[in-house]
């Protein structure tokens, strides 16, 4: 199961990388967006072959719970990492100058806020998964999904508690 994981990170960042060259290299705007709608795709797949797994007798284990965190992590995040990808690759490759100012105060703190709203969309999409799993295989058959799951919690929560700080506490500029 990890494997297919790691193949899904792996055919993620391949699109996203033919994407860039497509738009950038090749001047081919339409064939760069074909490779951008394939990252859903990706995650896709991953589902699939998690549920097959499953239905194949397969124990539920930590891995089949990662494979749930990784989609919920792709869906919530992905247009920001492909944005991170683009901004990149213009600076590396096309030697452009970053347009990316160092955050601080309030504005810091609101950004802060936005990625933890997008951590939180992962976990309810990601968890969503994880229960379905818990409820398909049997709660007794999945003790390390829910203790996965627990984990996760604890890690959201820790998370929000972070990104207020920087509301409640606003980090000064250099």
């Amino acid at each position: 199961m990890i494997t297919w994981i790691i193949a899904a990170e792996i055919a993620f960042w391949i699109a996203i990388a033919l994407g860039l060259v497509s738009r950038y290299i090749l001047n081919l705007k339409g064939l760069s967006w074909f490779f951008f709608i394939l990252t859903p795709f990706v995650d896709l797949a991953l589902i699939v072959l998690t549920a097959m797994d499953l239905k194949n007798g397969a124990i539920a284990t930590t891995a089949h719970g990662v494979a749930a965190i990784y989609i919920g992590v792709s869906l919530a995040y992905g247009k920001s990492m492909i944005a991170w990808a683009d901004e990149k690759f213009q600076v590396l490759f096309l030697k452009k100058s970053s347009t990316k100012k160092k955050l601080s105060g309030l504005a810091k703190g609101k950004y802060e806020m936005k990625m933890w709203a997008r951590h939180v969309v992962a976990y309810v999409i990601g968890s969503s998964l994880i229960w379905l799993m818990i409820f398909y295989v049997g709660h007794l058959k999945a003790e390390a999904l829910f203790n996965l799951w627990r984990i996760w919690s604890i890690v959201v929560l820790v998370d929000g508690a972070i990104s207020v700080s920087y509301i409640i506490f606003p980090k000064k500029s250099n």
